[in-house]
Formats: C-alpha cells, structure tokens, sequence
C-alpha cells in the first residue's frame, strides 16, 4: 500500500474520531432549560428572564421555590438572590438556554 494512502486512511479515520467526540460533548440545551425550569419552582413561578452577556437574568413569584444548589449543578458559575430575581451565571450558554425558555413558557 502506498504511504499517500495509509495517511489518508489514518486523516480520515481522526476526522471520524474528532466528529464523534464533538457530538457528545455538545450540550443539549432543552434538556438543560427543562431542567432548569423545575429548579426555578416551574414555569407559573417564573415571571420574566432576560439574558445579558453571560448572566441569565429571572422574575419570580417565589424565589423561595427555587432550588439554588440544583442549579449550579446544571453549571451555573454563581447565583445572586436581589428581591425576587435571581442572576445566574451560566457563562456563554446563558443565550441558548434563554432561548429554549423561551420557547417553553
């Protein structure tokens, strides 16, 4: 076999390598934002969710229904409790999810 083509078998078979490795470290996001909604107390408690850089803005009803440890094991960097709003840091996914929440509730 010719050296030309034992490294394209070898490119190929990385390139197979590298995809299947993409795809299951990708996130999936509605997962995650069903998730987080049921940690937030449900989507009757959530009033309103804006998304500013990497922070995910909430308004709700009850913050005390929110369960805060459950939601930073989803990955989120920190939470702050102002009033009955909770700013979670999710870091560059805080888009996405505020996007499949939207669509949720």
């Amino acid at each position: 076999m010719e050296t030309w083509l034992q490294y394209l078998i070898i490119g190929i078979i990385l390139f197979i390598i590298f995809l299947i490795v993409l795809k299951l470290s990708k996130r999936d996001f509605r997962i995650e934002a069903n998730k987080l909604i049921g940690y937030l107390g449900g989507k009757d408690n959530i009033v309103s969710a804006e998304c500013n850089m990497s922070r995910f803005k909430v308004t709700l009803k009850d913050v005390s229904l929110a369960d805060k440890d459950a939601i930073e094991r989803l990955g989120a960097k920190g939470i702050v409790e102002i009033d009955n709003q909770l700013k979670i840091i999710f870091g560059p996914n805080a888009h996405q999810l505020k996007r499949y929440i939207d669509d949720i509730i």
